[in-house]
C-alpha cells in the first residue's frame, strides 16, 4: 500500500492526545468477543497484519489466533507479530513452532533466554501493550491478552470469565495504532539482526536514505503538541495515546488526570492494579471534593498479593475524600477502563501503578463521544451490582501506617532497580 512520506523525526513535542473525527470505535466484553472479531478480520486481510501482546498462551485462543495469522499468511499476507519476552516466556516454543507453518515473523521484545538477560535493568520495562491491525483499515486495543477469558497463568481454569475489554477501531485513529505496533516489532526486531542491518546499511548506495527509512521503523507515531478542541471534529472524535520510555513517558497519565480535574459529574474508573502517584491521588480527591461522583473498581478476588497490599494502602485516605470504592469478587480483573462525566471514555492496556505508569510501554485508545461513554457506563453499572463495596479500610492505625511505608518503600526501590528517576 502506498503511504505518504513522512518526516525523519516526528516524535511528538507535548503528551496532548491528538483527537481526530470520523472513527468507528466499538466496545468489546473480554475474549469471548475480541477473540472472534479479531479472527475475523485476520481472515478478510489482503495486505498485512500487524499483532503485539504481553501474553500469547497455548491454549484454544492462542492456537485459533494463530492459526488465522498462519492462514493469512499462507495467502501471501505480511504477517508480523511481537510478544513480551517475560510474558509470553512459558509458551515461546509453541508459538515459535506453530508460526513457523507459514512466513509469520515472530520477533520478541527483550527475551530473557538467558541468565545474564536478567541482571539488566532494562528487563523490568516490559511490552505491555495488546494491540492488532489488519490493512491499515481496522485495529484493536485494550487490555486482553491471546488467552482465554477463564484461564489465568497462576490460578489456572476458573468457572467465571475475567472482566476485561478491548474496542475495534476504523478510521484515522488506526494509523497511529499501526505505527506503534510497526515501531515496537521493529525495535524488538532488531535486537537479533541489528549486526546485519548495520553491515547492510553501510554496503547500501545511500546509507544516509537507509538509515532514514530505519529511523522511521523504529519511531512511535507522533503527537500533536498544538492544543486542539476535539468538539469541533466529526464524530465519533478518538486520540490513540502511549506510554513509552523517549517523549512520551506520562502521555495516559496527562490524559487520565486532566480528564479526572475537568469532571463535573462522574469519574468512574476500573484498574485491577492501583497505586497512584501523588498528582492522581490529588485529581481524584479533588473531583470528589467539587461534589464528583468518583468510584472506584479494583480486585476482589486477588492474583497478586503484593498488588493487592499496595491497593489497600490507599484505601484510607481516599474514602476519607469521598472517593467511593469497590471490589470485583465474581471473577478476576483485568479491565483497564474510565469514563469521565458523559463524553469522555478510555480503554487500554494501562494500570493506574508505577509499572504501567512509568516503565512499561502501554497504549489506551481515548474516545468523546456519548454513545460510547455510555456503553462504558452500562459496563461499569453492572460490574458495580456485582461488586462489594469498600466501606471501612482495614489495617487502620500503626498496623495501617506501617502497612503504607513498605509499600512506598517496594514501590521506591523497585524504580530505581528499574532506573526511573523522579517522584511519584
Amino acid at each position: 500500500m502506498n503511504r505518504p512520506a513522512e518526516p525523519l523525526f516526528p516524535w511528538t513535542l507535548g503528551s496532548q492526545p491528538s483527537f481526530t473525527g470520523g472513527n468507528a470505535v466499538e466496545l468489546l466484553c473480554g475474549g469471548d468477543a475480541l477473540f472472534p472479531a479479531q479472527i475475523a478480520a485476520i481472515d478478510a486481510a489482503r495486505h498485512e497484519v500487524w499483532l503485539a501482546t504481553y501474553i500469547f498462551h497455548h491454549d484454544d485462543a492462542g492456537a485459533a489466533t494463530a492459526a488465522a495469522l498462519c492462514r493469512a499468511a499462507a495467502r501471501g499476507v505480511r504477517v508480523r507479530v511481537v510478544v513480551d519476552g517475560f510474558g509470553s516466556k512459558a509458551s515461546l516454543g509453541w508459538l515459535r513452532e506453530q508460526l513457523q507453518q507459514a512466513p509469520v515473523a515472530l520477533a520478541v521484545f527483550r527475551p530473557i533466554d538467558r541468565w545474564w538477560n536478567w541482571l539488566h535493568p532494562g528487563q523490568l520495562r516490559r511490552l505491555h501493550q495488546k494491540l492488532c491491525v489488519v490493512d491499515g483499515m481496522v485495529g484493536f486495543v485494550g487490555g486482553i491478552n491471546i488467552i482465554g477469558d477463564r484461564m489465568d497463568l497462576h490460578h489456572g481454569r476458573t468457572d467465571t470469565p475475567r472482566l476485561d475489554y478491548a474496542v475495534r477501531v476504523s478510521g484515522p485513529v488506526v494509523r497511529p495504532v499501526e505505527q506503534a505496533v510497526r515501531a515496537v516489532w521493529t525495535r524488538a526486531w532488531l535486537g537479533h539482526d541489528f549486526g546485519d542491518e548495520v553491515r547492510a546499511m553501510i554496503r547500501s548506495a545511500s546509507p544516509g536514505r537507509r538509515a532514514r527509512r530505519l529511523m522511521r521503523r523504529i519511531r512511535m507515531p507522533r503527537g500533536d503538541h498544538r492544543r486542539r478542541d476535539p468538539t469541533v471534529l466529526p464524530p465519533m472524535r478518538a486520540a490513540f495515546v502511549l506510554r513509552d520510555n523517549f517523549r512520551q513517558r506520562r502521555t495516559i497519565e496527562h490524559a487520565y488526570v486532566e480528564a479526572i480535574q475537568a469532571a463535573t459529574t462522574r469519574v468512574d474508573l476500573i484498574t485491577p492494579y492501583f497505586y497512584p502517584g501523588q498528582r492522581f491521588r490529588r485529581a481524584l480527591k479533588g473531583a470528589a471534593k467539587r461534589g464528583v461522583q468518583v468510584r472506584l473498581l479494583l480486585q476482589g478476588k486477588v492474583d497478586y498479593r503484593i498488588a493487592a497490599l499496595a491497593a489497600r494502602a490507599l484505601y484510607e485516605e481516599l474514602l476519607g475524600h469521598g472517593v467511593q470504592i469497590y471490589e470485583y469478587t465474581p471473577a478476576f480483573l483485568h479491565a483497564k477502563v474510565c469514563v469521565v462525566d458523559n463524553d469522555w471514555a478510555t480503554v487500554g492496556s494501562s494500570n493506574i501503578d508505577p509499572l504501567s505508569l512509568l516503565l512499561n510501554l502501554e497504549a489506551n485508545v481515548v474516545v468523546r463521544d456519548a454513545a460510547f461513554a455510555g456503553d462504558v457506563v452500562r459496563e461499569f453499572d453492572g460490574a458495580i451490582a456485582r461488586s462489594r463495596r469498600v466501606e471501612q479500610p482495614d489495617g487502620r492505625g500503626l498496623r495501617g501506617m506501617l502497612r503504607r511505608g513498605l509499600v512506598a518503600w517496594v514501590a521506591y526501590v523497585y524504580l530505581r532497580v528499574a532506573g526511573a528517576t523522579g517522584r511519584y
